[in-house]
C-alpha cells in the first residue's frame, strides 16, 4: 500500500525531442536533466522523454498547447517570431557552444526577455550548438562556388548568410539532411560538425569547410508549460527551476561542443577532406567582407522590441569571449 501510494503521487514531466537518439541532446542533455529533476525533487516529478516525428517548429505550440510539458527547438525554425535569440547567431562570435550558450541565457533573460517573444512558454534553458560550418558533395575554394547551389538553410542567420552568398536555399528539418543529400537534392548543408556523425554526413558529403570561427552559431530554446509548473508544489517548482536556467544552458552547449568533437574524428574516419581555413587567407578575408554590416543589420530589424540591442550585443560578446567553464568538483 505504500509503495502504491508513491506511486500515485508522482508526477510525471513529459519532454518531447526530436533530432537522432545519438544527437548530444538526446543522449545526454536530456537524460541527464531528467536524472537532475528527479533527485531534486526527490523523486517527486519523474521525466519521460518521447520523441516526435512531427517538424520541431510545432513543439512551441505542442507545450504551450499541453501536449508536452516540456520541449526544446531551433528558433530559426519560426521566421520572424524569436528574432532576439538571433543576437548569439551572428558572424564572429569566435567562442565555442559552452560559452556561448552561458552568454545567450544571461543576456536573454537580463536584456531581451521583456520583448515576451516566448509569450504562453516559460523558458528554461537557451543554448547554441558549434560553429556552424560548411558540408558540401563537391569542393569549393572559395565561397563564391556556393552561388546558386542548393543549400539546406534551417534559419535564423543562416538565411542571411544564404541569401548573401547567392546559394538557392532550400528549407528543411536536420534530420532530412541525410536523405536530399544522397538523393542530390540539395548540394550542401550549413551545420555544425557534429553532424558528420549524427546526422551521417560523413556518408553523403566528401568535404568540410571549417571557417576560422565557424559562419554562424545556432540557437536553440529549451521551455516548459506554465500551467505544468503551477500544478506543482512550489517546492518541486524551485527545485525544477535549480537545476535549470544557467547549469542546463552551460551543459547542454557543452554537450554540443563535446559532440563536434566526435563529428572531426568521425569525418577523418571516412576519409572526408577537410579545409580548415586559416585567419587572414582568401577565404577568411571573403567571409568577413560578405558579412559586413550583419550586425547592424540585425540590431535594426529588432528596433520595434523595445531592447537595447547594440548593448546586449556588446555584452554577449563579452561574456562568451571571456567565458570560463566551472572546474568540475
Amino acid at each position: 500500500m505504500l509503495a502504491s501510494g508513491s506511486v500515485l503521487a508522482e508526477t510525471v514531466l513529459r519532454v518531447g525531442t526530436w533530432l537522432p537518439p545519438t544527437n548530444a541532446q538526446n543522449a545526454v542533455v536530456w537524460p541527464t536533466w531528467a536524472k537532475w529533476v528527479e533527485e531534486a525533487t526527490e523523486g517527486r516529478v519523474k521525466v519521460t522523454i518521447e520523441n516526435t516525428s512531427g517538424h520541431p517548429k510545432t513543439l512551441f505550440q505542442a507545450v504551450e498547447d499541453g501536449v508536452y510539458d516540456a520541449s526544446f527547438s531551433f528558433n530559426g525554425y519560426v521566421p520572424g517570431q524569436f528574432t532576439l535569440p538571433q543576437i548569439v547567431e551572428l558572424p564572429g562570435l569566435g567562442a565555442g557552444a559552452e560559452a556561448s550558450s552561458v552568454a545567450l541565457w544571461r543576456v536573454y533573460t537580463s536584456r531581451l526577455a521583456k520583448a515576451n517573444e516566448f509569450e504562453g512558454l516559460e523558458l528554461i534553458g537557451m543554448f547554441t550548438h558549434g560553429p556552424g560550418q560548411i558540408h558540401t558533395r563537391e569542393p569549393i575554394s572559395s565561397l563564391a562556388d556556393l552561388k546558386g547551389k542548393k543549400i539546406r538553410v534551417g534559419g535564423g542567420v543562416q538565411t542571411t548568410l544564404g541569401e548573401r552568398m547567392e546559394v538557392t536555399p532550400v528549407g528543411a528539418p536536420a534530420p532530412k539532411v541525410y536523405e536530399m543529400l544522397q538523393q542530390g537534392v540539395i548540394d550542401g548543408v550549413f551545420l555544425p560538425v557534429m553532424e558528420q556523425k549524427v546526422l551521417r554526413l560523413n556518408e553523403v558529403t566528401k568535404y568540410l569547410t571549417v571557417l576560422p570561427d565557424g559562419m554562424y552559431m545556432g540557437a536553440f530554446s529549451i521551455f516548459i508549460n506554465p500551467d505544468f509548473m503551477d500544478s506543482l508544489s512550489e517546492q518541486d517548482r524551485a527545485a525544477i527551476l535549480s537545476v535549470s536556467g544557467e547549469k542546463l544552458s552551460a551543459m547542454a552547449g557543452r554537450a554540443w561542443d563535446a559532440g563536434d568533437q566526435e563529428g572531426y574524428a568521425a569525418a577523418e574516419a571516412a576519409g572526408v577532406t577537410i579545409n580548415r581555413v586559416q585567419p587572414g587567407s582568401p577565404m577568411a578575408v571573403e567571409f568577413e567582407k560578405l558579412t559586413a554590416g550583419m550586425d547592424q543589420q540585425w540590431i535594426d530589424s529588432v528596433k520595434d522590441r523595445g531592447v537595447d540591442a547594440a548593448a546586449a550585443l556588446a555584452e554577449l560578446r563579452e561574456i562568451a569571449r571571456n567565458y570560463q567553464a566551472p572546474v568540475a568538483k
